[in-house]
């Protein structure tokens, strides 16, 4: 059967498009100034020659934001089975939990900059903390969502309770984890630029303060440019793996 091409993908792309023009015009017929709004064209010549260097800099903020990002899953997952093992342990962290969240992270990130200094450490910390809290709390909701039934089932078959989360609960929890992973993967390079404003000399953040400073926003939008382009590739491998690690639950909305 053949595939046709997915119109629904164009108009984004159109309309992005029109918006890079309609910029472009209006840059050049008001004459705006390059230090107030750059033109497109003036962006992605910026990108260019500075690109040996923006590389640079995104390598070394890619490298904290998937390390943080590995620690978060990990802490999330261990946290989660303690959670939903026992209830009394889950009533006590889950306000905690909501409550850290309410705390503005660039109030903390200087503290983690005073205890750990200016290297990687604190934007690996500002990492997890910011992109643990939607996988752990997906992965809980994910396993309080399974049928009485199911688990019913599996007591009638004498399963362990390893058997239990393996067979069971892990499956039905892995569909909200890959939504809580996509939630945290758009936080995840901003959380480490954050880090990397209040302190640090290496990363696309360092590059971008410079850049302001310098007033030369043609260099900030191409960084901007290269954070949207870096979250949108990994949020969009996330959905990839998802889709393979998840193909029985695809398989079965499609039936």
């Amino acid at each position: 059967m053949k595939k046709y091409i997915n119109t629904d993908k164009l108009y984004p792309i159109a309309g992005i498009a029109l918006a890079l023009v309609l910029w472009q015009i209006i840059v050049q017929v008001r004459n705006v100034p390059g230090y107030i709004l750059p033109s497109p064209t003036r962006i992605a010549s910026a990108l260019v020659r500075d690109f040996e260097l923006i590389r640079y800099h995104s390598a070394r903020t890619l490298y904290a934001s998937f390390v943080g990002f590995g620690f978060s899953i990990v802490l999330a997952f261990i946290l989660a089975i303690i959670m939903d093992s026992f209830e009394i342990i889950k009533k006590a962290l889950y306000p905690l939990l909501v409550i850290s969240q309410t705390v503005p992270i660039i109030a903390i990130a200087p503290l983690l900059i005073i205890w750990f200094g200016f290297g990687t450490l604190p934007k690996i910390i500002i990492v997890v903390i910011v992109c643990f809290f939607p996988i752990v709390i997906s992965l809980v909701h994910g396993m309080e969502s399974i049928d009485e039934d199911y688990l019913r089932l599996f007591k009638t078959m004498k399963a362990t309770k390893l058997q239990v989360f393996y067979h069971l609960k892990l499956p039905f929890a892995l569909v909200h984890f890959f939504s809580g992973l996509k939630i945290a993967a758009t936080y995840m390079i901003m959380s480490a630029v954050i880090g990397e404003w209040l302190g640090g000399d290496r990363g696309i953040g360092v590059y971008m303060l410079r850049a302001k400073n310098a007033y030369a926003l043609d260099r900030v939008f191409a960084s901007i440019l290269i954070i949207v382009i870096m979250s949108i590739l990994i949020i969009y491998a996330i959905e990839i793996l998802g889709n393979r690690v998840l193909h029985w639950q695809t398989e079965r909305d499609e039936d």
